[in-house]
Order: structure tokens, then sequence, then C-alpha cells
């Protein structure tokens, strides 16, 4: 017996003999449509097992969650810890509204040929969840599928949808305006803004921060860019080399960046944080040689983990608008930073 054929938006729409937009709007709660309109096809979503209603009413209570494969690795265990607690929050989120989270690993190969896992053929599902920074090109294959999809923690403005990210550009802001409260006056920044949305707006918010007080953005302060997915101490080291005098103070995107960044300073027989300050990003329990204590933004990861369960199940599961949801991160002020004497 072959695998029953999923429900889509059309199938709603012939079922009530209205438009596939119409069925849109309503499931959607956007105007367009009338109340009677709108209690009918959500009425219909849930008899023929629509999308999210599939998981109570047909018994398919399942969601797929999608991980590059780079990220579930242990190469760096200090480092991914940090999604892997995001995976495993996923999961207890999903337990909570239940349904089962099936993590759904895909490699590079997989990615740069654009196939898709065998459990979205092998296992039921009522949606997807893509977490963490999967290719454009792989993250529209699925955006393109007529199935409930929520980005978290990375997206592309290009595939709208629902999306749960921390807010990025806020906690920025609150860690270079701690930088400058401390008196720091030039202030770097590493962040590679070209590989995903959380550096993009993070270097945002360490520009607006900049901005808002009055101060200068030097260009030789600041790295922006990477060739891969993690920005190296190899990059970092080239960065410094090329360095005519040192800011007293860095912001960096993630705190893996922020530990590299120091181990390189260290090496150049820089005192931290004496001589220069470093604050980072994400709140990572890091084991490495630099033993310094990060001054970070606290990504609120059990948050943001209801968030993306939550909106998948929701009407806006299917939504192809930019629905964006940010959790809000906290200041944790510990000894990488110290305050400039002297400084107004």
């Amino acid at each position: 017996m072959g695998r029953k054929k999923k429900v889509s938006m059309q199938d709603i729409a012939d079922k009530l003999g209205i438009s596939k937009n119409a069925v849109s709007l309503a499931l959607m709660n956007k105007k367009g449509v009338s109340e009677d309109m709108r209690s009918r096809v959500l009425q219909a979503a849930k008899e023929m097992a629509y999308g999210p209603f599939a998981a109570k009413e047909a018994g398919n209570a399942n969601i797929l969650v999608v991980v590059p494969e780079r990220i579930m690795s242990y190469q760096d265990n200090d480092h991914f810890q940090f999604f892997h607690d995001m995976i495993w929050g996923l999961e207890k989120s999903a337990r909570k509204k239940g349904v089962n989270a099936i993590i759904t690993p895909i490699d590079e190969e997989m990615e740069s040929r654009r196939a898709l896992p065998g459990q979205f053929a092998d296992i039921p599902h009522c949606g997807v969840i893509l977490f963490g920074i999967i290719g454009r090109e792989y993250a529209r294959l699925i955006w393109e599928m007529d199935i409930p999809l929520v980005l978290m923690d990375s997206y592309y403005r290009d595939l709208p949808c629902p999306a749960v990210t921390s807010a990025n550009v806020e906690g920025a802001y609150a860690a270079v305006s701690h930088l400058i409260a401390s008196g720091h006056r030039e202030i770097g920044m590493i962040a590679p803004m070209n590989l995903s949305s959380s550096h993009e707006e993070r270097g945002y918010g360490y520009w607006k921060a900049m901005q808002d007080h009055g101060l200068t953005v030097r260009s030789e302060h600041t790295l922006t860019g990477s060739a891969g997915y993690d920005c190296t101490d190899r990059e970092i080291s080239a960065f410094l080399d090329d360095m005519a005098s040192w800011p007293s103070a860095f912001f960096c995107g993630n705190d893996r960046i922020a530990y590299l960044l120091a181990g390189e300073l260290q090496k150049r027989g820089i005192k931290l944080p004496d001589q220069v300050s470093i604050a980072g990003f994400d709140d990572l329990n890091y084991a490495g040689p630099v033993s310094l204590r990060m001054t970070t933004m606290r990504v609120e990861k059990e948050k943001m983990c209801d968030a993306a369960v939550s909106l998948l199940l929701s009407e806006f599961g299917t939504s192809r608008e930019a629905v964006r949801w940010q959790v809000k991160p906290a200041l944790v002020v510990r000894d990488s930073v110290k305050a400039r004497r002297g400084v107004p």
C-alpha cells in the first residue's frame, strides 16, 4: 500500500469550492475572507488533517528538524555544545506540544546535490524546522514544498517564511554599549557578516551602537567576512597582522570567535583585559587554553526552541511571508571587559 497523499491547500480549496488564495488567507488569519469562510476553512483543514492539524487529527505527530551535519560534529565540542543544546531543546519543546522532533542531519554532499533525507519520504510529518546555517539553495528546496516550515537561528530574506532568532541587533547593541559605558572609545569588531543573517544583524547592532554614541568605526579594526562557515584562527591572525594599532576593545559575533581572538592576542603578548577587552555573543561554555571568562550576550535557547515549535504548529507555519519571532538575549558581565579609568 502506498503512502497516503498529503493534503494541500488546493485540496481544501477544491472541497469548499473556493480559491487557494482564500484558503491561504484564512489559515494565516489575514484580511480578505469573512469570518464564516475562515471558520469553514479551519474546519475543513481539521477534517482533512492538513499541515499542523495532521499531528492531532491523523496520528502524524512528527516534525522534522533538519540540521547540517557539520554542527553535530564533536570536533569542536566546546563550540558545538551550543548547537547540541538547541537541538535537544527542540525535542523537549516538541514533546510539550504533543509531537515528536525527528532530528534529520544532512551532510555537505546532500546539500550540494539538493537531496532530501530519507525521513522526508519514510516518516509522516506535519512540518519542518530548518536549524542553523543551511545553504540557500537547499533551504529553497524545502521552502518550495507545500508544508509548514520554520527557519531557526538563521534565515534568508529572499525565502520569506516564519523564522525564530535571537534579537541579534539589540543584543549586539547592548554588548557594545557596555564596552562604551566601560570607557572604551576605539572598539573593533569581528563578525563574518557575509555568511549568516545572525552575524549580519550583530554587525549592524555594533555599527548602530557606535553611531549612536558618536564613535568612529575604523575599517582596519573590523573583520566582516570569512571564507567558510566558521571564522578561523588563521583569518583572525592575518587580520591582526595587518593592524597598525590596537583598539582598546573588540566585539565578536560569537563567543567562539571571541576566544580565538583572545588566543591570538595573547600570542602577541597582549594582556587581557588590561590592554584589550573583549565581548562576545551566545554565552558559550568554552574550556580552552584561554582562561578568560567572557562577557557575552546569553541566548535564551529554551525560549527560542519553544517559539520555533509553537510557530510551526500555528496557522503561521504555512505562511510564506516574513514572520519574525525574536527572543531577547541577556547581557552577562564577566572579567573579559575592564573599565578604562579617566575616560568620560
